[in-house]
């Protein structure tokens, strides 16, 4: 697996990562030990760089991580996040970015994950009430006492990301990013990475599982899947529609000998070299699938055919439920 530069301050990752978060919740039954299996099996693919956060569960992911990596920490690049405030085990709602709450939401990650300090620290959604400088600040002081290495920001707006990198520099900026979901294009996030030497991971590039073109229907999904009820996209009318142009890629990829989660997630990685991808999975078929797809060349051809069919605002439906929604690009 190649990597790729995060930032200006040497942090080095896989070109794909996995994110970690389905393993634990959201999307159908929970498997600890094929899971734990698929993180194994990421790390001897040379898939270093993985992706969890406090909220998981809640909790309960960084632990199955942290049970997963044990052993194998210096083969890892480790993330995770905090900001969606969790209380007693619950999610509660709320956004928390006050440096009391980010301190003790440090140290609960590091003792779940069984480590000394995180590779990159994330403030997973913005505080709308607390100065993002405020924030950075006592993230920064984390970093000075060697219990983070970088840090990052998610889901945030171009004037919020020039704050916090005015503070301490940031190594990355995640935010959603596939074919169906091209916001950051046309918004100023992805210009504003660039131009200040920032690293983009996208997350759920492969639309939520709807671009790999196995789910035909909601009935395809687990009773408790959340995107039964959460993600507009998969409701409704906006099914149909989403399907229809899943089932234009599929004759891209088709055309092209190679799967429709290939062709999704080599056309991410297509977008530039300070672009990483962590789509996730708990299967290693499924892992070994993805891996396969950073070793495919998209011709000039190739992505103007793509973007023919999947071109910015393509999908039908939200990315999130309203109340998520507003979290975003604060």
């Amino acid at each position: 697996m190649r990597q790729r530069r995060l930032g200006g301050q040497g942090l080095r990752v896989s070109a794909e990562g996995l994110g970690c978060m389905g393993m634990s919740v959201a999307y159908g039954p929970a498997d600890a030990k094929e899971a734990t299996a698929t993180i194994h099996r990421a790390l001897d693919l040379g898939i270093t760089f993985l992706d969890t956060a406090d909220m998981y569960g809640p909790w309960t992911n960084e632990e199955l991580v942290g049970r997963a990596i044990a052993g194998r920490r210096d083969e890892v690049v480790l993330a995770t996040k905090f900001g969606n405030e969790v209380e007693d085990g619950m999610i509660t709602g709320r956004v928390n970015g006050r440096p009391e709450y980010l301190r003790q939401a440090l140290d609960g990650s590091l003792k779940r994950l069984g480590v000394d300090h995180v590779d990159l620290y994330y403030q997973h959604r913005v505080d709308p009430d607390v100065p993002v400088e405020e924030t950075f600040g006592a993230l920064a002081e984390l970093v000075a006492e060697g219990k983070v290495r970088h840090l990052g920001i998610s889901e945030a707006a171009p004037a919020t990301i020039r704050r916090a990198h005015a503070v301490h520099p940031l190594a990355a900026v995640q935010t959603e990013y596939s074919l169906f979901t091209r916001d950051v294009e046309g918004d100023g996030v992805l210009a504003t990475t660039r131009e200040l030497g920032i690293g983009f991971v996208a997350y759920s590039p492969l639309g939520r599982g709807f671009l790999t073109g196995t789910i035909r229907s909601v009935d395809d999904l687990p009773e408790d899947d959340r995107r039964r009820f959460f993600f507009p996209r998969f409701q409704g009318d906006n099914f149909a529609r989403n399907l229809a142009v899943v089932d234009c890629l599929r004759v891209l990829a088709d055309a092209k000998g190679v799967t429709s989660s290939q062709l999704a997630l080599a056309w991410v990685l297509a977008q530039g070299d300070d672009v990483v991808a962590i789509p996730g999975t708990k299967r290693r078929a499924y892992l070994e699938a993805n891996a396969a797809a950073a070793e495919i060349t998209l011709t000039p051809d190739d992505l103007a055919a793509i973007d023919a069919v999947a071109p910015p605002g393509v999908a039908s439906g939200e990315r999130y439920a309203a109340a998520q929604m507003r979290t975003l690009s604060r």
